[in-house]
């Protein structure tokens, strides 16, 4: 079966959209990009164009190549002073000139709608409630949305990115999977992979997992989003995989909207944070 991303995403993205409608407050992103990097760009323009769906408003803040840290941090700075910013994002990659941990580090922990500054990976880590990276809270939602047991089960995430691969190992743990994590240096690769209930791929690379890799009735969840000759495609070999999974989540329409809904979730309970740390 297929996991939906995208219908899933319309009922998390309807809802966000209706408890938006009873705020008084105008609820709103500051949203920072610095150079033309054309993925971003596309990546920039569906959040932007999904918090207007909503009626979250965005503050944009779009920079040259050549601006310096200094400048970015000026801009994070006030938006962290601003009360009426309830959410800060800035888009990565950064410049090569400009320090991504410093700059990440700047937003304030409450207004860190990504959930990437040590704050709250720290709290993610203790297993305490906090501002979770919008792509792995997606993932989760997505297995929970369509009744997919994680209790107990053997997990395999295949990545170990500071925004997907550890964050999502953490969530799973939290809701009581045994997790591995396995990444480009790890030996036997196959070995893990077969004996997984759950297989999340985040690694980059178009149509790295292949049937031989999968157990039979395995849940495989596809982070990966690849170019290839204009088309966008998976890091799994969906034809191939989906013959063998018992659900599978397709690219595009699956964690692709998921994190755009995740990431209104977020910036909505980033407000929540802010009006309760004000009473």
């Amino acid at each position: 079966m297929i996991l939906d991303g995208k219908k899933t995403a319309e009922l998390i993205t309807k809802k966000v959209g209706e408890e938006v409608q009873t705020i008084p407050e105008k609820i709103t992103l500051a949203l920072i990009l610095v150079g033309h990097n054309p993925a971003s760009e596309v990546y920039v323009n569906s959040k932007m164009k999904a918090c207007d769906a909503v009626g979250i408003c965005v503050r944009d803040f779009f920079l040259e190549e050549n601006a310096t840290q200094k400048e970015l941090l000026s801009i994070i700075d006030s938006c962290n002073k601003d009360s009426n910013v309830h959410g800060i994002l800035v888009q990565m990659p950064l410049p090569s000139h400009i320090d991504e941990n410093i700059v990440i580090n700047a937003i304030s922990p409450e207004k860190d709608v990504d959930g990437l500054t040590i704050i709250n990976q720290g709290k993610l880590m203790a297993g305490l409630d906090t501002i979770a990276p919008a792509t792995p809270k997606g993932v989760i939602t997505l297995l929970k949305k369509h009744y997919i047991d994680i209790v107990g089960k053997n997990v395999v995430v295949i990545g170990r990115s500071i925004l997907v691969g550890k964050p999502l190992a953490l969530l799973f743990l939290k809701n009581n999977a045994t997790v591995t994590i396995a990444h480009s240096r790890t030996t036997n690769l196959k070995e893990l992979t077969k004996r997984a209930d759950i297989l999340a791929v985040a690694v980059g690379k178009p149509n790295f997992i292949t049937a031989d890799m999968v157990k039979k009735d395995a849940v495989v969840v596809d982070i990966g989003i690849n170019r290839v000759e204009g088309k966008l495609i998976g890091d799994v070999k969906f034809n191939e995989v989906s013959e063998i999974a018992s659900y599978i989540s397709p690219v595009p329409k699956g964690v692709g909207p998921m994190t755009i809904a995740s990431l209104l979730e977020n910036i909505l309970e980033c407000y929540h944070i802010q009006k309760r740390n004000r009473e």
